[in-house]
């Protein structure tokens, strides 16, 4: 079973599953105003991650994860740039899953977008108004955040601590609010905003009101994880949580939070910093695998530095996989078991893919050294298992082309002259397939073509 840390209770304890062989995710998707950056594709990649290797193992996997297309940063910059915000959302949200897709990330199961659930987020704010839990001021509706009794779990702090966290802090009508950890869940708009109509007048759902609705619409109550990145656990995860425990609902019974992207200086990456790397950027100067790799090798709660030498070193990682792959392409076997062994250890670990990758590595050296000794079964039952590690932590194995015929002709010369010891025909028949582009690695298996 996988066991996962839990941010609530501070345990890595086993993720349970509301019902055998299914698991319910949801992960908070990106708010539509500009590109992604490097922060996003690791939240993006390390659910991935997690869901591919679940899927692999045989669970089903019902992943949510939404689209924020109303909010205040899209409302800002229509009104700078003087163009409509839904075709701000709708631009940016299309940049978005190109960059996913050139990630390699799977599109989730589920994808609901904010504006396509005002009625039901009015609906939960008229409950929670009805139950004295929200309360008006001239700005917008409030969240009285004393009316639940553990406000502050996924936090672990004290309240000074968590409202130094950020959020709807300043803003008109603040100085109404009954406690400084209380939030909007409805902001009315001002003249020329966008606007929905609610019972309290026209406006639009606060950020904080959007997952929780969104999440028990589309997975029920008591779903498996919840997911983010690290600096969602407050104040909008933690907002989240409070909202459905005023509500007597079952919330999530799992919190997974990924560590973040940090700049030179070891600052968390953000556009509010400045010190942001665009992500389609990043994709177009380096092969979008190379990300991906670089993750695997970091631990999901750990901070990670992305620069030209790990990156470069995660390129060149790649591509010795990818001449493995090339090398043992002809080679089939049952997959070893104990490699794979090693790596389920390692994945169920709380997700440890830099001892799983540690597997993976040393199983393409020891099928490597296989393949030079000639031991064939040896090397496919190894090479068999590396593949299956690639698939279950979506890394897309860079195999050559299908070589022609004419190419593989001369291959199979040069392993007749070999074998009749004729060696200055061998090196003839190599230099010409090297000349017409490939690469040429004879072992005592046989000859491989690549394309260079």
């Amino acid at each position: 079973m996988l066991n996962l840390y839990d941010t609530a209770t501070s345990q890595i304890r086993p993720l349970k599953q509301r019902v055998p062989g299914e698991l319910s995710i949801y992960l908070c998707g990106p708010t539509v105003y500009g590109p992604p950056h490097i922060g996003h594709g690791r939240a993006t990649l390390v659910y991935d991650i997690l869901r591919r290797y679940l899927e692999w193992t045989g669970v089903k996997v019902r992943l949510v994860s939404n689209i924020t297309d109303i909010d205040d940063k899209i409302i800002d910059r229509a009104t700078r740039e003087n163009r409509a915000w839904l075709d701000i959302a709708q631009k940016c949200e299309d940049v978005w899953f190109k960059s996913m897709a050139r990630l390699g990330v799977l599109r989730p199961t589920d994808v609901p977008r904010a504006t396509e659930y005002v009625d039901q987020i009015v609906g939960l704010i008229a409950e929670l108004v009805a139950k004295d839990a929200a309360y008006r001021t001239d700005d917008g509706i409030y969240m009285s955040t004393s009316v639940v009794a553990d406000y502050g779990l996924l936090a672990h702090q004290n309240i000074d601590d968590m409202l130094a966290g950020g959020g709807d802090r300043t803003v008109f009508g603040a100085d109404q609010k009954k406690h400084p950890a209380d939030f909007v869940l409805w902001k009315f708009s001002k003249p020329g905003e966008p606007a929905w109509p609610s019972p309290w007048g026209e406006g639009r759902p606060g950020w904080h009101s959007e997952c929780v609705v969104m999440s028990l619409e589309l997975l029920g109550e008591g779903f498996d994880l919840h997911c983010g990145g690290a600096d969602l656990r407050f104040p909008h995860h933690e907002n989240e949580r409070a909202q459905a425990v005023a509500l007597g609902k079952d919330f999530a019974h799992h919190w997974m939070h990924n560590g973040f992207v940090v700049d030179t200086e070891g600052e968390k990456m953000s556009k509010s910093l400045g010190n942001v790397t665009n992500l389609p950027d990043l994709l177009d100067r380096y092969d979008a695998r190379a990300y991906r790799m670089l993750l695997l090798q970091t631990h999901y709660r750990s901070p990670v530095k992305v620069g030209l030498d790990n990156i470069d070193a995660s390129v060149n990682a790649l591509a010795g996989i990818d001449s493995f792959a090339a090398r043992t392409s002809s080679l089939s076997a049952t997959p070893d078991n104990v490699t794979l062994d090693a790596f389920r250890t390692a994945m169920n670990d709380d997700l440890n893919t830099p001892v799983a990758m540690g597997v993976l590595f040393d199983a393409v050296r020891r099928a490597n050294v296989a393949v030079d000794a000639g031991e064939t079964q040896t090397a496919a039952g190894v090479a068999s298992a590396v593949r299956e590690m690639c698939v279950a932590v979506g890394l897309q194995l860079d195999v050559a082309k299908e070589i022609d015929a004419d190419a593989q002709a001369l291959a199979t010369a040069l392993d007749a002259a070999r074998a009749a010891k004729d060696f200055a025909a061998a090196d003839a028949l190599r230099a010409e397939l090297q000349a017409l582009g490939f690469l040429v690695e004879t072992t005592k298996a046989g000859t491989t073509l690549r394309r260079a």
